[in-house]
């Protein structure tokens, strides 16, 4: 049963207290405890559990298009910088190969309920290219009618056009994310990223003008030379236009792990004083103007799809974000796209050449995975609860898992105390629920029930963002 959940508290004293190092929970386990003994061998094992009677669930597709025609200094995107048009030719043509490889792995009944292109910038390649590449999906998968299906691209504004927008809707694109990050000029030039507000209203009217359903626009605090006068203004704008979802992501400064980021000098970086408060206004200025907080970094209005699914208790969370497509496998194609087939993650190589040499070889290209054994599906299935929807029943997963929460987790909720003392949880007559003041962390929230944090850090230990 759902809930509207309430809208976040900031408190700036427990932000800081509690901004540490932690996973985003785009899935549980994480990437980093996925390991090279999961094969190709595996994953069809996996994919041919997945279609048994009983337990095939529908379909989602995820296509990644790892090219951009230039480098944006905060990204940490697995991405390839090139302005050669032809690579994208030749990309697409390993992507229909590996296409072929994949689709027969699963039964031709089961529908395809969400496609989404990321990456990189999608709109590299061409409409026209993206056409063929939609078709030869639909070639070997069976899709949902259109008004039933989540149809989306994610959308670099400075290299779409409107007249690319109307080719988009007639492929059957019903769903839009623009990248923004900000419009100050002075950030813009300091992360390598320069787009006027004209150039990408016009992309946003665009959507909505050839009858797209939803278009999201994504903004970052915490950028080199930003200040809050700035973002206001960005903030300004953005409200103006009312996409139907923001996300609000913080900037999560490693250099040591992304290169582009070395380009960014650290003194250009807000304090930890000013970042928060660029935090506090996007989220008054959001729930100001009537947006839902969804959870993380994302809000939405009130009649949009997720926040609908919140309010009915059936929002999910996976690599793609929050969505509304809980109870489906997904599948990813192309170079480090990450698939969640039955109990299993597998994922492709990061590198383009090792993806490939795996397709020219007549193999999957798979580089790393691992099945989920009953303890990971338990958690996983909690973590969820707390990332979409902010609180826990227990009675509730006890029955689904056929557990006794209380004694199952007799190592997590000693650790809950100290949030709940702090104000960042509560216990209730059914279990748990994030406070207004603990909407911010439910990572750390989540953190709680995640045994694979438990272990003694080593050196090649993951190296996580920070949670604010």
């Amino acid at each position: 049963m759902g809930t509207v959940s309430p809208s976040p508290l900031f408190d700036a004293d427990l932000l800081r207290r509690y901004d540490t190092p932690g996973p985003r929970y785009t899935s549980y386990p994480t990437a980093p405890q996925f390991s090279a003994t999961f094969g190709a061998q595996q994953l069809r094992e996996h994919a041919d559990a997945s279609n048994q009677a009983g337990r095939a669930r529908p379909l989602s597709l995820y296509v990644h298009v790892p090219f951009c025609a230039s480098p944006c200094f905060y990204c940490g995107c697995n991405r390839v910088i090139t302005r050669d048009k032809g690579r994208g030719e030749l990309y697409l043509d390993y992507l229909y190969r590996e296409i072929a490889r994949m689709a027969p792995l699963f039964e031709s009944g089961r529908p395809v309920t969400q496609l989404h292109f990321g990456g990189g910038t999608p709109n590299f390649l061409t409409p026209a290219q993206l056409a063929d590449c939609v078709a030869e999906l639909r070639s070997q998968f069976s899709f949902f009618s259109p008004e039933r299906m989540d149809f989306s691209i994610e959308l670099d504004p400075r290299s779409v056009t409107p007249d690319d927008v109307a080719e988009l809707a007639r492929i059957g694109f019903n769903r839009a994310s623009l990248g923004v990050q900000d419009f100050d000029p002075v950030v813009q030039k300091a992360v390598n990223r320069v787009q006027s507000v004209e150039e990408t209203l016009a992309v946003l009217d665009a959507c909505r003008a050839h009858g797209m359903r939803s278009v999201n626009i994504d903004l970052i605090y915490g950028l080199p030379k930003q200040t809050r006068q700035g973002f206001e203004r960005t903030l300004d704008v953005v409200l103006e236009a009312r996409p139907d979802r923001i996300a609000v992501y913080s900037y999560a400064h490693l250099p040591q792990l992304f290169k582009p980021q070395q380009r960014i000098a650290l003194e250009d970086l807000p304090d930890a004083e000013a970042k928060l408060g660029l935090l506090e206004c996007a989220i008054a200025r959001l729930v100001e103007a009537g947006y839902v907080y969804i959870g993380m970094d994302h809000f939405a209005l009130p009649e949009d799809d997720l926040a609908r699914a919140q309010a009915r208790g059936d929002l999910h969370r996976n690599f793609m974000g929050y969505t509304t497509h809980a109870e489906s496998d997904l599948i990813g194609f192309g170079v480090s796209a990450i698939s969640h087939i039955g109990d299993s993650f597998s994922q492709n190589p990061r590198d383009i050449a090792s993806w490939e040499r795996a397709i020219d070889d007549g193999r999957l290209p798979v580089w790393r995975g691992m099945p989920l054994d009953r303890d990971d599906v338990v958690r996983a299935d909690v973590i969820q609860e707390l990332m979409c929807h902010g609180r826990l029943d227990f009675a509730r997963l006890g029955r689904r898992h056929g557990i006794d929460f209380g004694e199952y987790f007799a190592d997590a909720l000693p650790r809950l105390e100290g949030l709940r003392d702090d104000g960042l949880v509560e216990f209730t007559k059914a279990g748990l629920r994030a406070t207004p003041r603990g909407r911010l962390l439910l990572r750390v929230i989540a953190m709680c029930f995640d045994r694979y944090l438990q272990a003694p850090p080593t050196q090649d230990a993951p190296r996580f963002s920070r949670t604010i």
